[in-house]
């Protein structure tokens, strides 16, 4: 089914009838005419369109984020502020897409050689609804900025979103049909892939659906980009402050109603502070206000949906049994909609199935240890290799964390964050490529060796 239903009160807002295989080999078809057409626009032009784009964010931030919230459930301030970053990505490669395309001599022994960036053609994205206008804005803009067009399968619980991201490019500018969205399930999806005028693909999601795309797309020969999973780590060394250490941990595992892929799930502390860190991890976790996401004051709405729910209540109480303590909350709430209570869990063993899981939802893990050595081996050993964070003022820790943890990013006494200016991407089973910065317009592009004898 494809509809709005609000996480907080468990309605059905608006449904929508699925496009047919007849509709979507129409948007295909539209997708790959209107790919001949913007790649032979001027950068310039496709800079002023998206500069349009990041205003119509800005204007119109505040209707944006209430479709989010109404879709998903995250708080109001945080939905209204995903609008306004997604202005800051528009303009990042509003304002860079020319340096980035530009022609780079290389001095070989031939009279002239250089690289040309030349785009690829329509690009599927297949995105998520945590995140359900950043994820695709992200790829949106150095993808249209490239000249490449872009048709998106968005998740089928985020209608209103995607519908509006579509018209918000038109309305910038960008000639009709360079970014459509297909209100398709996700069994429609390898049928598009396995098209000829599709080049190329992106997934922002789970681990079954990244591979399942990386599959289709290795047989077709087709690029991919995928950002999956993650249980990132937090790491806090004795000579943090311990205040701002505290204030970031909180932050990072409840934003979004903690259902985030580089939201710090793993927290691991050093023996020496464990029992006042997780003392302060408490009084926090007890202070957060649980409820209606449009309200201000409000620090965590409602999951996704009923089963967002089961599922993490389900890894909890698992954990539970097979030997770990719960700390505070980590329980559902018995009303309408889908409510979780917050919590936090110790003990963890490498034995129980939580472990190695991702956590989707606002439930901390904590690990003691005695060294940043184990600190280093403990975050290492997951599947995922998304972000990770530590906390410490010694400038050798700063230098062996950046060097030894494994993951796509870390963050030193601060949240990981995905910034336009910035690659971002994971490692291991959180996925491949880079979204963002410079390596987010290459992507999808042809890097060509251009020759002159």
């Amino acid at each position: 089914m494809i509809a709005s239903t609000n996480p907080a009160t468990g309605k059905i807002e608006k449904s929508f009838t699925p496009h047919t295989d007849a509709e979507v080999d129409l948007a295909i078809a539209k997708s790959a005419a209107a790919f001949a057409q913007l790649k032979e626009t001027t950068i310039t032009q496709r800079a002023a369109w998206m500069h349009k784009a990041a205003d119509l964010l800005e204007e119109d931030a505040a209707h944006f984020g209430g479709l989010m919230t109404m879709e998903m459930g995250k708080p109001l301030d945080q939905a209204v502020g995903e609008a306004k970053k997604c202005a800051l990505a528009c303009r990042y490669y509003a304002d860079n897409a020319a340096d980035i395309m530009a022609d780079e001599p290389v001095k070989t022994e031939r009279t002239k050689s250089f690289r040309r960036v030349l785009p690829l053609g329509p690009v599927l994205a297949v995105m998520p609804w945590n995140y359900p206008f950043w994820q695709v804005v992200r790829f949106a803009a150095p993808a249209l900025m490239a000249g490449n067009t872009g048709l998106l399968k968005h998740a089928s619980n985020v209608p209103q979103c995607a519908l509006a991201l579509e018209a918000l490019f038109t309305r910038a500018g960008f000639p009709a049909d360079c970014f459509q969205t297909l209100l398709i399930g996700g069994s429609k999806v390898e049928r598009i892939l396995r098209d000829p005028r599709i080049v190329a693909a992106t997934l922002t999601g789970s681990e079954p659906a990244g591979a399942s795309v990386a599959s289709i797309c290795g047989q077709e020969i087709k690029p991919t980009l995928l950002e999956l999973g993650g249980s990132d780590a937090f790491i806090i060394m004795p000579s943090a402050d311990l205040d701002a250490a505290i204030n970031v941990a909180v932050d990072s595992r409840t934003k979004n109603n903690g259902q985030s892929c580089i939201a710090a799930k793993r927290f691991i502390i050093h023996a020496d502070i464990y029992d006042d860190v997780r003392d302060r991890l408490v009084a926090a976790f007890e202070a957060l206000t649980v409820g209606d996401p449009m309200k201000e004051g409000t620090d965590i709405g409602p999951l996704v949906n009923d089963d967002a729910v089961k599922d993490l209540t389900s890894q909890v109480e698992t954990a539970i049994t097979q030997g770990a303590r719960r700390v505070v909350g980590g329980k559902a709430i018995d009303k309408d909609g889908s409510w979780f209570q917050p919590g936090i869990i110790e003990n963890v063993t490498s034995e129980m199935d939580v472990y190695s899981q991702e956590m989707f939802g606002p439930v901390v893990m904590l690990f003691k240890v005695d060294s940043l050595n184990d600190a280093i081996v403990l975050a290492n050993d997951s599947t995922f290799g998304l972000g990770s964070s530590i906390f410490t003022q010694d400038d050798a820790e700063m230098e062996q964390a950046f060097t030894e943890i494994e993951a796509g990013s870390t963050f030193v006494n601060a949240m990981t964050a995905s910034d336009p200016r910035l690659p971002f991407g994971g490692i291991k089973r959180s996925g491949y490529g880079r979204e963002l910065a410079r390596e987010g317009l290459l992507t999808f592009c042809n890097v060509k060796t251009c020759v002159v004898a």
